[in-house]
């Protein structure tokens, strides 16, 4: 009423669920307002309906959460959104992923941040803040005390490991980090383990879809030898190969007892590289789950693997192969196990989040409803 603007339909609808949810005496309330959910009826929510939402939300006890991913919000609703930061004191969890939010709308968030003690976990994926954006982020990092759960992939930074390199540092409170598509080669990997040596918080760190080879392998296999705060590293989809998964089964072998998770899928590694890792599994008991689909598999790969999850050093449940045999000779298949398989997308029906498909959150939790 008080701007004469239409009410978004689905906005409305979610709304009048969560006042029966608060009448039943629901509290710690995650609103679940994301523009591609398929079983209800919507109409995405723009930057000017955000303003209706933070309207509503900025002293709300109940609304702990707010997922608003795949809507069209833009810089505006970025805007609307570093306000509700700045007023909202219970929010500890925001999802802003693929919202069409550029350099000035992630400026905007990241200073609402400075002062910020009460988010845990932001989604800002897909939202193309580029390098001005996430000089910014990284800037708040090195103050903020409170955001333990970050993604700022596919986010069009370049080369941002310079910066995030000296936000971790200085930073000793995020325990995940996402950083898929930051065109990372081997010089920011050797930029980020040299953080990683001082730093004492970070249990996940995401480095998917880059450019990392081999060489940079030297680098985190060498920091894993010292480092005892990272349980889960995904290097899916970059160019290790196999010396890559050689210099890491050394280190995973005879060093590192901490890393739990390890996802090389896609990296161009064949059966030498993938017995190696193979091999580290059997020494360390600490390295539960290991992912290897989209690798070049050979008849020694498979009957490795095989035997790990026969013997039940390998369970089923932690990996995204399954042995088969065909005329007395083993291979694998691939399962929908990992590290992060429901990540950006959920089944429409059915387990939307087992524990086997987002493995990754489930040895690294941080919190309820994150």
């Amino acid at each position: 009423m008080e701007k004469s603007q239409k009410i978004n339909p689905f906005i409305l609808h979610i709304l009048q669920e969560v006042d029966e949810e608060i009448k039943n005496g629901l509290e710690r309330i995650t609103l679940n307002i994301a523009g591609n959910s398929r079983l209800t009826p919507v109409e995405r929510v723009t930057g000017e309906d955000f303003w209706i939402l933070y309207r509503i939300l900025k002293k709300n006890p109940y609304i702990t959460g707010l997922d608003v991913r795949y809507n069209l919000l833009s810089d505006v609703g970025a805007y609307y959104a570093a306000r509700l930061l700045q007023k909202q004191p219970y929010l500890i969890y925001l999802n802003l992923m693929f919202n069409d939010i550029g350099p000035e709308g992630g400026e905007l968030i990241a200073k609402a941040l400075h002062k910020n003690k009460i988010l845990k976990h932001l989604k800002m994926t897909g939202n193309k803040i580029e390098n001005k954006g996430g000089m910014c982020f990284a800037a708040m990092l090195q103050i903020n005390s409170s955001l333990e759960k970050l993604d700022l992939g596919d986010c069009d930074l370049e080369e941002s490991t310079v910066h995030l390199g000296h936000m971790l540092k200085e930073n000793h409170c995020l325990v995940e980090l996402h950083m898929c598509k930051h065109q990372i080669k081997t010089d920011g990997i050797r930029q980020l383990c040299d953080a990683l040596y001082l730093n004492r918080s970070l249990s996940y760190l995401d480095v998917s879809c880059n450019k990392i080879t081999h060489d940079g392998m030297v680098y985190l296999a060498d920091v894993l030898k010292s480092n005892t705060t990272l349980e889960v590293i995904d290097l899916s989809f970059n160019r290790i190969e196999n010396a890559g998964a050689n210099y890491l089964s050394e280190t995973l072998a005879s060093h590192n007892r901490s890393l739990k998770a390890l996802s090389v899928v896609s990296n161009n590694i064949e059966g030498e590289g993938l017995v190696a890792l193979s091999q580290s599994m059997k020494t360390n008991p600490t390295f539960s789950n290991i992912y290897i689909w989209g690798n070049k598999f050979d008849e020694a790969t498979c009957v490795a693997y095989s035997d790990l999850i026969q013997t039940g050093r390998l369970k089923p449940d932690n990996t995204d192969v399954e042995p088969f045999v065909v005329d007395g000779r083993v291979y694998l298949a691939e399962v929908s196990n990992g590290l992060k398989k429901h990540y950006y997308w959920t089944p429409t029906y059915g387990g939307a989040c087992s524990d086997s498909s987002n493995a990754g959150f489930t040895l690294v939790p941080v919190g309820q409803h994150l």
